[in-house]
């Protein structure tokens, strides 16, 4: 017997209007997203150890895909002249991904990652649109997530893109061997829409 698969499992992530994007050198990049499975975690792993002074370890990765969260990628096609890194069989490169844990009425955002040498780009942000479309077509009102306190780049990403500031976590992140760091809890309220039919 087979295991019916989850809506995002197929090719259903909705794409913000572009889905292409125009980088800094005006040349278009071609985009999609792809379900994350146990073949690409060697892959995930690179990125996020290479983004991350306390990366989640593959266990973290391994345990969210068989708890059946919706893990996505980011790949892009590689522009002209560049050598993607992490190299994938496909040719293309993981720009980005994100893992999210759905609720009653509400989605839990639990990592969001741009690989180093795409930050600053817009990805992010592309990335959580996605996401919030996703979210309203599944009947959810409100997007949570965690940040570091410390972490001021990715609070400003976050309150632009309408994230306000619920909390906070105590010792919720690792900072040091004896040291811990809080975490801002963030809420983006999300405007009803239909429910996507499953």
């Amino acid at each position: 017997m087979t295991t019916a698969l989850p809506d995002w499992a197929h090719g259903l992530w909705p794409a913000p209007p572009d889905s292409r994007w125009r980088s800094l050198d005006t040349v278009e990049r071609r985009v999609r997203f792809q379900p994350m499975s146990e073949d690409d975690l060697d892959t995930v792993h690179a990125v996020e150890t290479s983004a991350y002074g306390h990366p989640w370890t593959r266990k973290h990765f391994r345990d969210s895909l068989q708890s059946g969260h919706p893990s996505v990628m980011l790949l892009g096609q590689p522009l002209p002249g560049e050598q993607p890194a992490p190299a994938r069989a496909d040719g293309r490169w993981l720009m980005g991904y994100f893992i999210a844990m759905a609720g009653v009425e509400e989605v839990h955002l639990l990592n969001i990652t741009v690989a180093p040498v795409h930050q600053r780009q817009g990805w992010a942000r592309f990335m959580l649109d996605a996401l919030a479309l996703w979210s309203r077509g599944q009947g959810a009102q409100a997007l949570w997530l965690e940040v570091r306190e410390s972490n001021a780049p990715a609070r400003r990403l976050y309150e632009s893109y309408g994230f306000e500031a619920m909390g906070l976590r105590r010792g919720y992140y690792p900072l040091t061997t004896h040291q811990r760091e809080d975490a801002v809890v963030m809420c983006l309220r999300l405007p009803a829409s239909a429910r996507v039919p499953a």
